[in-house]
């Protein structure tokens, strides 16, 4: 009887678990959409990718916000916790009576409120962090601070 060597790549096996399991997050948590039986109304969720960096001297925090207006953005730091909150409009554009009845067949296009609170492992400086909005990008830079002391401050954002 001969045998022969079977070289297994665990990787490749769970390549298709793994691919399930985005599939059913993405669906539950990120593009989870809901439509009447009519078909008429779809809601879907929005989620923008974020990036958190840090250094010895700051945190530093990037958000993807493409088409969202600076005025439609909120940044406020309390008690070494960032909250961010975002919202993207529909924007409707009726011309005439043909278009109010507008039904959608597709649309991938996301809109709704975000919310995101971010916790930072050392105690921050609120009232020396900034940040800057540029071509739908957020950037938000915050200080470390030595000694454990809450503050609160609401960042004015900057567009550039």
């Amino acid at each position: 009887m001969k045998h022969e060597l079977m070289i297994r790549e665990p990787e490749l096996y769970f390549d298709s678990i793994h691919n399930e399991l985005n599939n059913l997050l993405r669906d539950t948590f990120l593009t989870h959409t809901m439509a009447n039986p009519l078909n008429i109304k779809k809601v879907s969720t929005w989620r923008p990718a974020i990036e958190v960096t840090q250094s010895d001297k700051c945190y530093k925090v990037k958000v993807q916000l493409p088409g969202i207006k600076k005025d439609d953005i909120e940044v406020e730091l309390d008690n070494d916790f960032l909250t961010l909150t975002a919202e993207m409009q529909e924007e409707k554009e009726e011309k005439n009576e043909d278009e109010k009845n507008l039904r959608y067949h597709t649309s991938e296009f996301r809109y709704g409120k975000y919310r995101r609170t971010i916790s930072f492992d050392q105690p921050i400086q609120a009232d020396e962090a900034t940040a800057e909005y540029k071509n739908g990008l957020l950037t938000i830079k915050i200080p470390k601070r030595e000694e454990k002391h809450a503050e609160s401050k609401k960042l004015t954002i900057i567009e550039k």
